[in-house]
């Protein structure tokens, strides 16, 4: 068997980050995508093969998927879905056009690079689609209303692809970390100071004496349970060497016993341990 290939997007940091570096040191050929033509420049410098992909620009995903069969010769193993960014604020003070957003990044655009590559696959006889999904998509927390929509949707959205290619070689997979030291609370940031007119909400005080100060919380201190990007790649490296993968991979201690509570508890008892998270 030749040289596995796989897509990876959102690699400039955090999860896709690690998982690049450490399919690489395995030996994998690994298309490192990033939004920014600058984060590409700087994993081309730390010996990967990097171009841009953003899921907001059709046109990017196009070429990335291009690019990456060319240089394979028109194959490709395994494509990560790893890509996403958060808005927070309730959700009544989430504008249409925040939501909009979000799922064109999240959602809109994994569905079209999606769609490109499985013909590729059905070619080839094979291939992987995993796709990093949240604890979120399954167990809302409030606050995060349009992440939280977004990841639902995706887990819907890859169950139902999971249905449809029951019985080729093409296996679809989800991951579902919870807590995971990332930049993604960083980078929602400018999206939440563009679309949240908090001053203005009815939940004023709340973002002044809870919200912001968590927002920006520059101390860097971990939540607790909170794990390093490595906890996903492990899951990763699990779904791309089973036999038969596992439709999800559940990871961290809180996304075990979220999948619990919610089978388990009535709702108004589980409803009143989210609301203060």
């Amino acid at each position: 068997m030749g040289q596995r290939s796989i897509l990876i997007t959102g690699s400039s940091s955090g999860i896709g980050h690690d998982a690049a570096h450490a399919l690489a040191a395995r030996g994998w050929r690994v298309f490192a995508t990033c939004r920014q033509e600058a984060d590409c420049e700087r994993l081309r410098a730390e010996g990967l093969e990097s171009f841009r992909l953003d899921h907001t620009d059709p046109a990017s995903i196009e070429a990335a998927v291009a690019e990456a069969l060319a240089r394979t010769g028109g194959t490709l193993d395994v494509l990560y879905n790893n890509g996403a960014h958060a808005i927070g604020g309730a959700v009544e003070d989430t504008p249409a056009g925040a939501l909009r957003a979000v799922f064109e990044a999240n959602v809109v655009g994994v569905h079209d690079l999606t769609r490109r590559v499985i013909p590729v696959m059905r070619v080839q006889g094979h291939g992987r689609i995993v796709t990093c999904s949240s604890v979120l998509g399954f167990a809302a927390l409030p606050w995060r209303g349009a992440y939280n929509a977004s990841k639902f949707a995706i887990e819907g959205l890859m169950d139902t692809l999971r249905l449809e290619l029951r019985g080729t070689s093409i296996h679809v997979v989800l991951l579902q970390p919870g807590p995971i030291t990332t930049r993604i609370r960083v980078n929602s940031q400018p999206h939440f100071e563009r679309w949240i007119d908090w001053r203005s909400s009815a939940l004023r005080d709340f973002y002044e004496t809870r919200f912001l100060p968590r927002l920006y919380d520059d101390s860097g201190t971990p939540a607790r349970f909170e794990l390093p990007p490595a906890a996903v790649t492990r899951a990763l490296i699990r779904a791309l060497t089973a036999r038969r993968p596992q439709a999800r991979y559940p990871i961290t201690v809180p996304t075990h016993l979220a999948r619990v509570f919610a089978t388990l508890l009535p709702g108004a008892v589980w409803d009143r341990m989210r609301a203060g998270w």
